[in-house]
């Protein structure tokens, strides 16, 4: 019965539990998708080694021996045959090419820049048609048009679906204030359409309309960037894949590009500027390790741009430029950093920036759309709690907890030590004052005496001071 989960000669076991290859010990592909296990040298056959064969680590009990209880739980069991599950990888393999790939990549720059040339470049098809260029008088629009192109591209059997978001407008008028707005607004649209479809009770058909990168064309000025360029920078950065390229690098001298890189990368290091790079993993071989950095090396990449064929001065044709003296070639490392370009693009990195757009972007997008919605969680439980720092929190929390209480202690005594301090003030003011009215009256009686005094001693009748005692008493008639 088992000999039916093996789907190809090349992967069924023999009767020593040896897993046959090709004949030639290469690694080869059938016309499924379907690979044929083998080595690289053809010396030796791939092995599938049961759980058996590994060393089995014994806990021993209290006296050296072994533990009897653990001994028992152990069930030592022997494949009788290759179970096939490191097929794996050839089993996601045929569902992705049966589903197909999606990328979204925008363009953005100032028209004249050639981005409508680099992507038919890129792709090797005719995704964009000769545009008609608007005469002089002809009226240009006053705002950013955002404009999408799909196709669907074939190659060795595998389809993707690749859609072309165009940005006609951008930087093309006078007043380029908040010209990267429908741009941002345009991203985030694409980033809530796809929340809402995650939010669906049927999430059966999720279609990725995310912009996965943007292509950033820099006018080759050979000074630095401009403050547009900057604003588009910082605006976006946190929300797309940022890869800026310089156009028409065949007006540049080679000198000429090196010191505008270097410009280039200051102005972006300088304004905290996150521009997408080719993410390292553990455990890459040098030779991927080698073309990460030589990737990397070429960031902002200096482009030219050409779907049609030139004869080189050897005779050959190629893609690319003829000018009176000489040939720019497309697809010549020597001459542009078109190859580079596509490398991290499209051959080696589209499904890390897929992958970042995903984990990273939109999740971040996500928790901020959310939270602004009001929807909380408690972060503690998708954390790995550690004793000791979970203890050292906590008493950061309470100290931190009795600094704010001791403060506001210190608040309510201090108002009130004021508020007393204002009443004992009012207190003694008016003890002041009825201090000075006390003895006001005390002078006006100590004045009355003295002049009482001095009219007996003179012998003269102490004059009454309202009337006489006749008329007081009535006898004044």
């Amino acid at each position: 019965m088992s000999e039916g989960y093996y789907e190809n000669g090349s992967h069924s076991p023999n009767g020593n539990g040896n897993s046959n290859g090709n004949g030639n010990g290469s690694l080869s592909y059938n016309g499924d998708g379907r690979s044929s296990a083998a080595t690289q040298n053809g010396d030796i056959s791939a092995r599938a080694t049961s759980p058996s064969s590994y060393p089995v680590k014994q806990e021993h009990g209290l006296n050296g021996s072994a533990n009897p209880i653990q001994q028992q739980q152990l069930a030592r069991k022997k494949l009788a045959s290759w179970v096939g599950f490191s097929n794996l990888p050839n089993q996601v393999h045929r569902k992705s090419v049966r589903r197909g790939f999606q990328f979204v990549a925008m363009v953005v720059g100032e028209s004249g820049l050639g981005k409508s040339t680099l992507i038919n470049t890129l792709f090797e098809t005719k995704l964009y048609q000769p545009k008609n260029i608007p005469t002089p008088g002809e009226d240009r629009g006053k705002t950013v048009q955002i404009e999408s192109i799909s196709a669907e591209i074939e190659e060795n059997g595998v389809r993707l679906n690749l859609t072309v978001v165009d940005t006609p407008g951008f930087g093309d008028f006078v007043n380029n204030d908040e010209s990267w707005k429908p741009i941002v607004d345009n991203i985030e649209a694409r980033f809530d359409a796809y929340l809402e479809q995650e939010n669906r009770v049927n999430r059966l058909k999720v279609v990725d309309n995310r912009v996965h990168a943007c292509i950033y064309f820099i006018q080759p000025t050979g000074h630095s960037l401009k403050p547009i360029d900057i604003e588009f920078m910082r605006r976006l950065h946190t929300k797309v894949n940022l890869i800026p390229v310089i156009a028409k690098a065949d007006t540049m001298t080679n000198d000429e590009i090196s010191l505008f890189k270097q410009r280039i990368l200051a102005d972006i290091t300088q304004h905290g500027i996150r521009i997408f790079q080719p993410p390292q993993y553990e455990n890459e071989d040098e030779e991927t390790i080698q073309e990460n950095e030589e990737i990397i090396s070429k960031v902002p990449f200096a482009v030219v741009g050409s779907d049609s064929l030139v004869s080189s001065p050897d005779g050959r044709q190629v893609r690319g430029r003829a000018y009176p003296w000489g040939v720019i070639e497309v697809d010549n490392e020597d001459h542009c950093d078109f190859v580079k370009l596509r490398q991290m693009l499209v051959r080696t990195h589209m499904e890390e920036l897929r992958e970042h757009t995903n984990d990273v972007l939109y999740e971040n997008y996500r928790t901020d759309k959310l939270k602004a919605m009001g929807v909380s969680q408690d972060e503690t439980v998708f954390k790995e709690t550690n004793p000791a720092a979970k203890q050292a929190e906590e008493r950061a929390l309470h100290e931190a907890k009795l600094a704010k209480m001791e403060a506001e202690m210190k608040m309510v005594f201090q108002q009130k030590v004021q508020e007393k301090e204002a009443k004992l003030k009012q207190s003694e003011e008016e003890l002041y004052a009825r201090h000075r009215e006390m003895k006001d009256a005390l002078e006006k009686q100590r004045q009355e005496l003295e002049d009482k005094k001095r009219r007996i001693e003179s012998g003269r009748p102490l004059t009454p001071e309202k009337g006489s005692q006749k008329k007081r008493f009535g006898l004044g008639k």
